[in-house]
């Protein structure tokens, strides 16, 4: 949306980011790729704390059903920036294609806030972001969300223990140190904590949806090349 608007609606915008600290290098390394192509820094808005940092500070992991991680460094953050910001146009991706997302409704709230939806402007569903963005040869990465989340799937939790041991070590010690774990343990057959994926992942257990991200990276053209 942001590199289209630059080319049908050059404007002084002002690009922003919500950084949990928890992100993938590839995320970073895309967000530093945007800043290039728009001429323009993304200014990170966070809410002076890590993902990592609140854990600790609340003894506690978040989860589907005490989703505080969004809150709290995505919306309050966004929420506060917008207010110290007034008036203001904010710029929305939701596409064309998604009947089931409506973006905020600043109209009920104290701020002077309007919405655009440029790409439902367009008319443009996935497959014409997809298009697009392969004609600028970019290419989305495959996490965009923390390292850690609890929405994550098996697939992606052995890639993470595979490409960034680190990280995922980091995410076994937050459950260590709460006492629970980022998954549930009614999801499926396997572990719920990360020690015991961990575990059947040395032993060369592979999860059953490992198939799934080489079908979503096979949807551009460009990041298969």
């Amino acid at each position: 949306m942001a590199l289209r608007l630059m080319e049908v609606e050059p404007h002084d915008y002002t690009y922003i980011c919500t950084p949990t600290g928890n992100e993938l290098p590839p995320m970073i390394e895309h967000w530093i790729l945007l800043s290039r192509l728009l001429g323009k820094p993304i200014l990170p808005v966070t809410s002076g704390k890590s993902l990592a940092g609140l854990i600790r500070q609340q003894n506690a992991l978040p989860s589907w059903r005490m989703r505080w991680c969004t809150r709290m460094l995505k919306i309050e953050p966004f929420n506060r920036y917008v207010s110290e910001h007034q008036p203001c146009v904010i710029y929305v991706g939701i596409r064309s294609d998604e009947a089931d997302r409506a973006g905020v409704d600043y109209s009920k709230s104290k701020f002077s806030a309007t919405q655009r939806f440029p790409l439902v402007e367009w008319g443009w569903g996935l497959p014409s972001v997809l298009a697009y963005l392969d004609r600028r040869e970019v290419c989305i990465p495959d996490r965009t969300d923390c390292a850690a989340c609890f929405f994550q799937t098996l697939y992606e939790w052995h890639q993470l223990w595979f490409n960034y041991p680190a990280q995922y070590a980091e995410a076994e010690q937050w459950e260590a140190d709460t006492g629970h774990t980022l998954r549930s343990e009614t999801r499926d057959s396997w572990p719920a904590s990360l020690d015991g994926m961990r575990r059947l992942f040395e032993k060369g257990h592979l999860p059953p949806d490992r198939k799934k991200m080489a079908d979503r990276k096979a949807m551009c053209s460009y990041c298969a090349r």
